[in-house]
């Protein structure tokens, strides 16, 4: 695994798509008890090569109900985006991640578990990939039937500060669904 961990941190395959140039964000235990799959690394997490490493990072955490530490464990959590590297900014936030990328990673990082983790699915581009048919048709559905794809999977919105609207019309989310992931994390790690 540690050969294909440096094959994906010398990728080239968006030579001179990205604005920031390429910098594959990844944090991966092969005994990880959780799989984090988000959208792709921010402008922050980037600059730094620490993924979540800014305010989305923060809430996210919170959300978990973990620490720093505990969440850059790699024998905890492994991290990886939909995008393995900053897409850059769009009109309305960061643009999507490139869409080959994860077809490109994502099955043999996987496949280098040696458990059966939880796999947090943040936002709708991680979502639809991997739920497929099973997917909602939205965000919110698809959260608020989070059990349904218990045990495998857990879809949540992103914990970005942009997404505050979503989470003040959706108070569920924070007095229902959040409790329940905490409960769910605390009883895995």
């Amino acid at each position: 695994m540690k050969e294909f961990l440096n094959e994906v941190a010398a990728c080239s395959f968006c030579t001179g798509k990205l604005p920031l140039g390429i910098r594959p964000l990844v944090q991966y235990g092969a005994s990880s008890k959780v799989v984090i799959i988000g959208q792709a690394p921010g402008r922050l997490a980037h600059e730094s090569g620490i993924p979540w490493n800014d305010a989305s990072g923060r809430t996210l955490r919170k959300w978990l109900d973990v620490d720093n530490e505990t969440f850059y464990n790699p024998s905890l959590f492994s991290i990886f985006g939909m995008g393995l590297c900053y897409p850059g900014k769009g009109k309305s936030g960061d643009l999507p991640p490139i869409p080959q990328c994860a077809g490109l990673w994502h099955q043999p990082l996987l496949d280098g578990l040696k458990s059966d983790p939880v796999i947090l699915l943040i936002g709708q581009y991680a979502q639809r990939y991997y739920l497929k048919e099973a997917f909602k048709g939205n965000l919110t559905s698809t959260v608020q039937s989070y059990q349904q794809f218990a045990p495998k999977f857990f879809p949540l919105p992103h914990p970005s500060p942009r997404n505050q609207h979503w989470l003040k019309i959706n108070p569920w989310f924070l007095t229902d669904t959040v409790p329940y992931l905490r409960t769910l994390i605390r009883d895995i790690l």
